[in-house]
Parts: structure tokens; C-alpha cells; sequence
């Protein structure tokens, strides 16, 4: 055998060594955390338990898809301090409004106008990690997937069986409401697949299996914290009219409750076209012949309508 080639299986050999050290058996189900509390708590799975928690938690929403819950208490004075810093100045030579604006306006900080996300570049958009936002969500299954999509606006998912019951648990899209025959129709289907779920369930099939006849509908409650370099993303690329309408919907709800308690933050959450419209680049819609035809950059975040 050429020593060469003898060489490179001793190497491979050692280096399979080495990882069987360092690296450990994948954990079994029953050492998780999760699973643990569902076997020391079996309360927490009967449905009487399941439908009050769900019951508390939309009533916690007070009718939003996502409502804030909490925030850093000086969000405001902690991103004007950080741009200060950046800049090298006092509070004397640059006031907080105009530090806020030089993070957050378009046409102070041009990179927030491009079509790519370069704010990790730039140091004064760095700034914008420092203020924090915490919502409170209910999404279906289909609008949560397009949310974790923002990798970096986490969220602590629930264990979905957890949430399960009978009754059936869904989100209507807003077009079908609008619809009397099909979301007639629409209900119908979502009971059809609830009686089939609690059919197998009586029948002894785990919740593991039963759960695959669950509909892209199902609801889907969580608790989600962002900083706001990375909300400010999110927001700028789901308050445009062609994102998903549950997102859409949720988004502008999150940056009109942002402009109650931080107004000079919430001011610049905005669509694209808006930031690039501020930041004069155009086309101002950077979509296309997908563009929505709507001059949204005219337009307040209040008074966004899906229904155009």
C-alpha cells in the first residue's frame, strides 16, 4: 500500500477516534425537559386543563394576533446613548431625537433603503440591537411558519400536543371570512377534521400520529422577543402588501403598539417602499411587476387596509 494512502487512513482512523470522544449518543425523548413535566404532570394533559389554558391565552390577546407585553424600560435613551457612543458625542452636541434619527431615518442612514438587509454592517445600525420588544402571538400554523422564517426574532413554541383538544381550533383567513358559502364550507372541513383527530384518539393512536390530520389552519400560541435591528427587518419586510395577511396583519399591529409606548422608534417601522422612498432610491417598490399597486409610501401604518 502506498504510504500516502496509508497515511490518510491513519489519519481518518485517528479522527474518527477522536470524535467518538468528543461526541455523545443523541439524547433519548425521555431525558428531555418536556417530556419529563408531561409524565410527573398528567393534569396538564387532560382537556378540561388544555381548554382553560387556551381560554386564558386569547383572552390575554384582548383580540389581537400579537400584543405587546413587554419592552426595556429605556429603549428610547438606550439606542440614542449607543448612537452617542458611536459617534463620539455628547448629549449636548447631538440630542436623543436626532441621534434616534440618525439610526432610524431613511435618509440619515441610507442602508436601510437598499433591497438587501445591511444593517449588521454598518456600526450606527448596530446600535439598533440594544432596545428589545417581547409580543404575545396567536398565528396559524401557516403564518407561523413564514414567522420563523426571521430566525432572529425568536420564540418559545409550545409542544403542540400540549394545546390539543376536540374542539376544533383554527384561524380563518380573512378572505374566506368575506365569503359566506366557502366559509361555510371552510368550517364544515375544520369540524370534519377535529371528529376525525378525537375518532383516532378514541382508538388509542398517540397524539404523535392523530396530530397529522391537523389542518395548516391550527392554531399556534407563543410568546416572541426581538431587538429591534433585527424587529426593524421583520417589519420592513412584513408590512408590505404581499406578505403572508396573517404576518402582514400581526406586524402592523406590533409597530402601532411600538408607537404608543416608544413613538420616536415606532415612527420608522415601515414597509420597503416607504424606507426607500425616504432614503430616495427607486423604484420605491423594490418587488417588481409584483408591485401591489398602491402608493403606500402616502400612507400612515394606521391606515394600512388589506382590503383594497
Amino acid at each position: 500500500m502506498p504510504r500516502n494512502t496509508r497515511d490518510w487512513l491513519d489519519n481518518r482512523t485517528g479522527f474518527r477516534a477522536l470524535l467518538k470522544d468528543l461526541l455523545e449518543e443523541p439524547l433519548p425523548i425521555e431525558a428531555t425537559p418536556e417530556y419529563q413535566f408531561f409524565e410527573t404532570h398528567s393534569e396538564a394533559r387532560s382537556r378540561r386543563h388544555t381548554r382553560a389554558f387556551l381560554d386564558e391565552f386569547d383572552r390575554d390577546l384582548d383580540g389581537r394576533l400579537s400584543k405587546l407585553v413587554d419592552y426595556k424600560l429605556h429603549n428610547e435613551t438606550l439606542l440614542a446613548d449607543a448612537v452617542r457612543e458611536v459617534y463620539g458625542a455628547t448629549r449636548e452636541a447631538l440630542s436623543d431625537d436626532e441621534a434616534i434619527e440618525l439610526a432610524l431615518h431613511p435618509d440619515r442612514n441610507r442602508l436601510l433603503g437598499e433591497a438587501l438587509n445591511l444593517s449588521t454592517l454598518s456600526k450606527v445600525s448596530r446600535a439598533l440591537f440594544h432596545p428589545s420588544y417581547t409580543f404575545r402571538k396567536k398565528l396559524s400554523h401557516t403564518a407561523d411558519s413564514q414567522d420563523q422564517r426571521h430566525r432572529m426574532t425568536p420564540a418559545s413554541r409550545p409542544v403542540l400536543a400540549a394545546h390539543l383538544t376536540d374542539e376544533p381550533d383554527y384561524v380563518t383567513p380573512e378572505l374566506v371570512r368575506q365569503a359566506g358559502p366557502v366559509e361555510s364550507f371552510y368550517r364544515e372541513v375544520m369540524a370534519r377534521s377535529w371528529e376525525a383527530i378525537a375518532r383516532l384518539r378514541a382508538l388509542g393512536v398517540s397524539d404523535e400520529f392523530a396530530m397529522y390530520l391537523l389542518p395548516n389552519s391550527v392554531a399556534i400560541r407563543f410568546t416572541e422577543s426581538a431587538d429591534l435591528l433585527n424587529l426593524h427587518h421583520k417589519h420592513t419586510m412584513r408590512l408590505c402588501y404581499l406578505a403572508q395577511e396573517e404576518i402582514w396583519r400581526a406586524s402592523k399591529e406590533e409597530a402601532e403598539q411600538i408607537c404608543e409606548v416608544n413613538p420616536r422608534i415606532g415612527r420608522w417601522l415601515l414597509p420597503p417602499c416607504t424606507q426607500r422612498m425616504l432614503a430616495h432610491r427607486r423604484p420605491f417598490c423594490p418587488e417588481g411587476e409584483r408591485y401591489c399597486g398602491v402608493r403606500v409610501w402616502t400612507m400612515e401604518v394606521s391606515d394600512y387596509s388589506r382590503v383594497i
